[in-house]
């Protein structure tokens, strides 16, 4: 059973959509053991402290600067004995040297389809604002490997949704959300703890 750290800065919707896979079976090879905020208030600890699992909150203004934040994360993590760490919403971009410390053990969901409305800049709603003012008929989300270039790693998973007419930023966000975000995060983590295991056997 592979061990998760999830990263989080909100309301921990992508959490929440880990932690019901869990539950129904979808993940199976893997389990959540330890919720990390860089946001005191992010609503996501509550759903960590409801699941019962382990949260921390490291903030980098408290930590005084970027190197001792990233050694905090860093130490927490590797204290959780964490396999695969997930970005699920955290809004800090990790230095090359921290990608580096854990290649090919952190992925990331992003809410497009990545070449598109990516990078630095492009978060949140900023990514549904700039698809809708470009005009495409199909946006979507990607679960990617991270590296030391924002939204840069490898793609692992892509699935495209719909854009309609008349769509918000709002309305979009949550239909990809829904209908992409929702479902292939937690099967590319099931593949990943699955695959992981399955070379730890051979």
């Amino acid at each position: 059973m592979k061990r998760i750290c999830v990263l989080v800065s909100g309301g921990g919707t992508n959490l929440q959509a880990i932690l019901e896979a869990q539950t129904s079976g979808i993940i199976k090879s893997g389990r959540v053991v330890l919720v990390i905020s860089n946001r005191k208030a992010a609503y996501a600890l509550e759903r960590a402290k409801t699941a019962g699992i382990e949260s921390k909150v490291i903030n980098r203004l408290k930590c005084g600067s970027r190197e001792a934040f990233e050694s905090a994360l860093a130490n927490a993590i590797e204290a959780a004995h964490a396999d695969l760490i997930v970005l699920a919403g955290f809004m800090e971009i990790l230095s090359p040297a921290f990608t580096r410390r854990f290649e090919r053990r952190i992925i990331n969901i992003h809410p497009s389809l990545i070449p598109s409305f990516c990078g630095e800049g492009f978060y949140g709603l900023k990514v549904h604002e700039a698809a809708l003012a470009r005009g495409v008929k199909l946006s979507g989300a990607t679960v990617h490997y991270v590296n030391e270039i924002p939204d840069g790693g490898e793609i692992l998973c892509q699935k495209a949704v719909e854009v309609l007419d008349g769509d918000t930023p709002e309305t979009l966000q949550l239909r990809i959300m829904k209908q992409a975000e929702w479902i292939i995060l937690p099967e590319t983590i099931e593949k990943l703890c699955r695959e992981g295991t399955q070379e730890e056997t051979i």
